[in-house]
């Protein structure tokens, strides 16, 4: 097994890369000096992420794809290794998110979209990557999961969201204990409030006790430097869980 990381010419695959925070991880790897691929739903915007990446198609490249069908996960990973020839990392990026109801009140189109999603969606794409990083030569690679705090501590009325980065979570652990054999490291990063990119007011949050607040945030580059770090370790090296958020948002002990 290779221990190195492989940052100053790995190729890394972002999913969700069309906006938030996949295009901005995405244009972060870059800067760092890996060649990224970038998949989402909507090929507009992931056009728009290479243009602003600016760099050679051996750089960078687009490939749309909806990670809630198996199809065109093989396909993004058979077009990926084509183009760049490997995978080295895989961040888990997309997922999905409703309007906050009471449990009673959970529409089932909406519990089943955020599960295709956050969780088959994830979970397909981690095995692709299994496939890849266990066959390529050198073997192994490293997954990183895009968690969230409600992974471990929930927020009122977020049932589905709740349920699915949960779930995330034990296929973060599964991951990292069926990995071990084949050098693949996996990890998980659970980022709290982060800034709209756009500028927009940060919008209040229902308490634990009921009562809205709106809550600190931190720069979308938090988010990126951690992300960075993680998968800047050599493979022998693994960061199990990171959590990364503002220091006065309410997260342990809210409720």
């Amino acid at each position: 097994m290779s221990t190195d990381a492989r940052p100053d010419g790995g190729i890394a695959l972002v999913t969700g890369g069309g906006s938030g925070l996949g295009r901005a991880s995405a244009l972060a790897l870059l800067d760092a000096g890996w060649s990224v691929a970038v998949a989402g739903r909507r090929a507009e915007a992931l056009k728009e992420t290479l243009a602003l990446a600016a760099a050679e198609p051996s750089r960078i490249a687009a490939f749309p794809t909806d990670i809630r069908y198996p199809d065109q996960v093989a396909a993004l990973f058979g077009a990926v290794r084509e183009h760049f020839g490997r995978v080295d990392l895989l961040f888990n990026n997309a997922g999905a998110a409703t309007a906050r109801r009471p449990v009673a009140e959970v529409p089932f189109e909406d519990w089943s979209r955020v599960m295709d999603t956050t969780v088959t969606g994830t979970f397909l794409c981690a095995q692709e990557a299994f496939r890849t990083m266990r066959g390529q030569s050198p073997m192994g690679g490293r997954i990183i999961n895009n968690g969230a705090p409600s992974a471990h501590s929930p927020r009122p009325n977020s049932v589905a969201y709740t349920t699915a980065k949960h779930a995330v979570l034990g296929l973060t652990r599964a991951l990292s204990l069926d990995g071990r054999q084949y050098g693949i490291a996996c990890g998980q990063i659970d980022v709290g409030n982060v800034a709209p990119v756009d500028g927009s007011p940060q919008p209040a949050a229902m308490q634990a006790d009921g009562s809205m607040a709106v809550e600190a945030t931190i720069p979308v580059a938090r988010f990126t430097e951690a992300l960075l770090l993680m998968a800047s370790m050599p493979l022998d090296t693994n960061v199990q869980f990171l959590t990364v958020l503002p220091t006065t948002m309410p997260f342990i002990g809210r409720g």
